[in-house]
């Protein structure tokens, strides 16, 4: 048993599901046969005894009506009647007290199959005589002069062939149906699983052509639609990360290979000639030390942007003054850029408590305004504005009155690496990562962070974040 239950499982599905669904119907179509053939069995076998029971019947209001007559040769002379009730395959006999025939009348029955045997009360049963089935009826006969036994017996040959008959079609029609019901099951299992195999191929797909192969879509409103669709999202968020790792690694190679250059150049000046030259010691000393500054920004930039997308807003939230922090951090600010006038209007919250991660909303703020400073040129002015929307959302916005983005540039600022004047971002320290860790943080509580910028004019960056106090 568990060998067969082995290979069964070792069976592709497809296989089985046909089994099961083919078992399934064989035992459902076997049930039927079995009640239905039962069925028919009792109820010609019932009209098989009911007939013989009317001419038992007939029999006996015959006799009845004759009872005062009733004797041996009364019984001989009824042998036309009795021959008239007499059905096909049956016989009829009369006999005495101690068990004689008086007079029999048969049709197509020999004599000898039944012995005679009188009874004192009506009996039924079912006899065999060879191979031969018959059904046997006796009952009393009784007058003023005579006593005796009314024997009748019916062939069964006919109710036996059409039982074999109707047993022989069942079986016909049982092999039919398994053979119809594995192949309706092998028709349903493919079609059942056409969109999994869909999927693996579109799998294999993938290992050979990459990332970009989709399962062809089946709207079913099925479990099978839904798991081909739950795919196609699961490859498209992959194919989304796998670009982007790929896009992160090509630009941070390309912005780490622009320092290494620039020291690796002057280094070896040094080793070639300058060594000897002191000015020319001091400026490729000073210009490695400031793209060694550049190299140690960046690279702190991507261990932020690395902490961003794995930090959580369940991690350290804390019941904190929303108010109270925003002030702490533009009196940060103010105090390393005492040149700019940092104006806010953060009264609406003043007293009020949330629960949110510090650090995040820190971290937020200064590359907000970290951005505003060093891209501010000649109007130091920024403002810092935030309210609570419906009491469940924070929206901060903060307005500088710089250079301004192009309006071309603007859908790109928030992509890693990406600066609108790579120019002035290397000249201002600036490496590309604020506005993308930035994104990254307020993406985590499901919030949402947005820049409007107009060149020569300044930018406003809004962020809204959701909140529970």
């Amino acid at each position: 048993m568990n060998k067969l239950r082995r290979c069964f499982t070792r069976l592709p599905i497809k296989w089985q599901m046909t089994l099961w669904s083919a078992f399934m119907l064989f035992v459902l179509f076997t049930v039927y046969n079995a009640v239905q053939y039962i069925g028919i069995n009792q109820w010609m076998s019932s009209r098989e005894v009911e007939s013989v029971r009317k001419t038992m019947g007939e029999l006996q209001s015959y006799f009845t009506e004759k009872s005062d007559i009733l004797d041996a040769g009364q019984i001989v002379r009824s042998k036309h009647f009795i021959q008239s009730i007499n059905q096909k395959n049956q016989l009829i006999r009369i006999l005495d007290n101690e068990g004689k025939p008086v007079l029999t009348v048969l049709t197509d029955l020999p004599e000898d199959w039944v012995a005679p045997r009188p009874v004192t009360k009506t009996e039924l049963e079912s006899v065999w005589h060879q191979e031969e089935h018959l059904l046997v009826l006796r009952a009393p006969v009784v007058s003023e002069k005579f006593r005796g036994t009314i024997e009748i017996v019916s062939n069964l040959e006919t109710f036996d062939e059409l039982k074999g008959v109707i047993t022989l079609v069942m079986i016909l029609g049982g092999i039919g149906g398994i053979l119809l019901s594995g192949l309706g099951g092998l028709l349903l299992a493919g079609r059942l699983l056409r969109p999994v195999q869909s999927i693996t191929e579109t799998m294999r797909r993938i290992q050979r052509n990459g990332l970009q192969e989709r399962v062809p879509f089946y709207d079913n409103k099925d479990e099978i639609s839904a798991l081909a669709h739950v795919f196609n999202e699961m490859m498209d968020q992959l194919e989304t990360s796998f670009r982007k790792q790929k896009q992160f690694v090509e630009d941070a190679s390309h912005e780490l290979r622009t320092p290494i250059a620039i020291i690796s150049g002057h280094l070896s000046m040094l080793n070639r000639w300058g060594k000897h030259d002191p000015v020319l010691v001091d400026e490729s000393l000073l210009a490695s030390l400031e793209e060694l500054e550049r190299l140690k920004g960046l690279v702190q930039g991507l261990l932020e942007l690395t902490r961003a997308e794995n930090a959580s807003p369940d991690g350290a939230i804390e019941l904190f003054d929303l108010g109270e922090t925003i002030a702490q951090i533009v009196k940060n600010v103010s105090v390393v850029h005492p040149e700019f006038e940092i104006t806010t209007e953060v009264d609406a919250l003043k007293g009020v408590q949330i629960r949110l991660v510090p650090n995040h909303i820190k971290q937020i703020l200064l590359i907000l305004l970290d951005n505003a400073v060093k891209y501010s040129t000649k109007r130091n002015k920024i403002h810092v504005s935030a309210v609570l929307v419906e009491d469940r959302i924070l929206r901060i916005a903060i307005r500088d009155y710089g250079m301004g983005i192009p309006k071309e540039e603007v859908e790109h600022v928030f992509d890693r690496f990406y600066r609108v004047d790579k120019a002035r971002s290397r000249k201002r320290g600036g490496s590309g990562l604020g506005l993308s860790i930035a994104k990254r943080l307020v993406e985590k509580y499901h919030g949402d962070i947005r820049l409007e910028s107009e060149e020569n004019q300044g930018t406003t960056v809004t962020v809204q974040l959701p909140f529970s106090r």
